[in-house]
């Protein structure tokens, strides 16, 4: 008796079942099996990314060396999220501490000017180094980050006695976070980071450098931070998942057309080299074996002289038949001689529109923009590069926010922590919390970079001033767009009113449009009121 077999329907494509066509296409085989073969495992972050960890950023740190684009968006991270200046705007958190708003303003003055002194200070006394300034720092912390994805900053105290404040910093490498004598990675150490049940470090393994290589490599291990709550390592990333325990660079998605298009790039120009070598060939008369004797060389005597009376009766040729017309010479040629001048072909043959694919693919993977990262701003109107440019602003503000803020608090956390031991500032005496029980509230802080590119200066400015009126935003933000300090501008402002005034100089057209556009308006309300009574 035969069994009747139950037909399989099939998709569109006649070879995927109906029931696997009808779900998510990207878990299935796709049409017509073209996913069969892509078989990726599941894996988490660390298994991705630690096995092959040390030369995924070797390999970034040598495109930053060697690629000029990858060089370009490295500087384009440190221009555009930190700028010359990284500004401490303190801002405690008054209400929660129990003090009064005043109270607070006060405070903040006193913490920035001591702040400002102790950080930027040329001396470099801020790094243990003594190489860089605070800004220099948070700078070359962007900078590791974007091509490490990570930076780590270790806190350090000074011994001597010869400068007020003791707290110092050192840059540390990602290259020297590893595990003790290069063993493999455990459940509670992964490459350099040792870390408790619930995945939060507990500290790190720092190697020596090993430059120039004839010492044995040593390793310290070094605490994330002291029994008081003091940060004694920091280390900043942005994890994509749990259990993350290192950064990934940014370039690992962009790392293979980069080095491709460098390679391409060479051919590229080793093509155009040779095209453009020969400017003219002449050719000859002479037998295959005759000319490959000439141009391989002489090996017997008889041949070196044949040779030199081949040429010789050519120069004595040419030099003997001066032919001129106008004072330009023709030449005459020997008999079966002819001059051929040699046309450079186009090298480009489609290169530049493949080379623009490419870097728009790279630009995206980087997080800029095309013409940002190709320094290509031609066929542009202000509307496309205004929308490239806030797309790029976007993500400079959150790289700000969460890489160089972050590095800067817990570094400006440490320095506050000396000073109100020192009684450099003092804390308002009705605060309801000391440092040590509040430290984040004492240390809130805002920090101002770099403003954002003007495109158009007119059309900017008049929108900040429309949004100011439309009591849409106030001078605070406006100004920190623009990498200001309102207080600064508001306190300068002040000064040269004052000086202006002193000197007998007439007020600013800007001031006196404001004032006549004042008095007229309440001028206008008197009389309204006027009218109502």
């Amino acid at each position: 008796m035969k069994t009747s077999t139950i037909p399989t329907l099939l998709g569109p494509d006649g070879m995927t079942s109906l029931r696997e066509y009808a779900g998510y296409h990207g878990g299935g085989s796709g049409f017509g099996g073209q996913l069969r073969a892509w078989n990726p495992p599941s894996e988490s972050v660390d298994a991705a990314l630690l096995p092959n960890f040390t030369r995924g950023n070797a390999r970034a740190d040598d495109l930053v060396r060697n690629n000029g684009y990858a060089a370009n968006a490295i500087q384009l991270h440190q221009d555009h999220i930190v700028g010359s200046f990284f500004r401490l705007s303190h801002r405690p958190s008054w209400r929660y501490l129990g003090i009064g708003e005043e109270e607070a303003r006060a405070f903040s003055r006193e913490v920035e000017a001591a702040w400002k002194e102790f950080a930027e200070d040329d001396c470099c006394c801020i790094d243990v180094e003594r190489k860089r300034t605070f800004t220099m720092m948070i700078r070359e912390g962007v900078a590791m980050h974007a091509f490490n994805g990570e930076l780590f900053v270790q806190a350090t105290w000074d011994t001597s006695s010869s400068r007020l404040f003791r707290t110092q910093f050192r840059m540390v490498s990602p290259k020297r976070i590893s595990n003790p004598n290069n063993t493999g990675d455990s459940r509670n150490c992964r490459a350099g980071v040792q870390i408790n049940d619930s995945g939060a470090a507990l500290g790190y393994y720092v190697s020596e450098d090993g430059y120039p290589g004839w010492m044995p490599q040593k390793w310290t291990w070094i605490p994330r931070e002291l029994p008081g709550g003091r940060a004694s390592f920091i280390h900043v990333f942005e994890p994509v998942e749990d259990g993350q325990t290192r950064g990934a660079n940014v370039f690992y998605s962009v790392m293979e057309q980069m080095k491709m298009l460098d390679t391409l790039q060479n051919t590229q120009l080793q093509s155009a080299i040779v095209k453009a070598m020969y400017a003219a060939t002449i050719e000859s008369e002479l037998d295959t074996q005759s000319a490959m004797d000439f141009i391989l060389g002489a090996n017997s005597q008889e041949q070196r002289e044949r040779l030199t009376g081949w040429i010789g009766e050519i120069a004595a040729y040419y030099a003997a038949a001066p032919v001129r017309l106008g004072g330009a010479k023709v030449p005459h040629l020997m008999p079966g001689d002819s001059l051929n001048l040699q046309t450079a072909q186009d090298t480009d043959n489609g290169y530049s529109v493949f080379e623009q694919s490419l870097l728009r693919y790279i630009a995206a993977g980087l997080g800029v923009s095309y013409e940002q990262l190709s320094r290509n701003y031609a066929q542009m109107s202000y509307s496309t590069a205004r929308a490239s440019a806030n797309e790029s602003w976007a993500h400079f503000m959150g790289r700000r926010k969460f890489v160089a803020s972050r590095q800067a608090s817990q570094m400006f956390l440490c320095w506050l922590e000396e000073a109100i031991a020192r009684r450099v500032v003092t804390l308002p005496s009705k605060a309801r919390f000391s440092f040590q029980e509040a430290r984040s509230a004492w240390g809130n802080c805002d920090w101002i970079g770099s403003g954002r590119m003007a495109i158009d200066g007119l059309k900017e400015v008049q929108e900040a001033v429309m949004l100011i009126e439309a009591g849409l935003s106030t001078y605070e933000k406006e100004c920190a767009k623009r990498g200001d300090d309102y207080q600064e501008i508001f306190a300068q402002q002040v000064r040269e009113t004052m000086e202006r005034r002193a000197a007998g100089l007439k007020p600013p057209a800007w001031a006196a449009a404001a004032f006549e556009s004042g008095l007229r308006q309440s001028t206008e309300e008197e009389k309204s009121d006027s009218r109502a009574a």
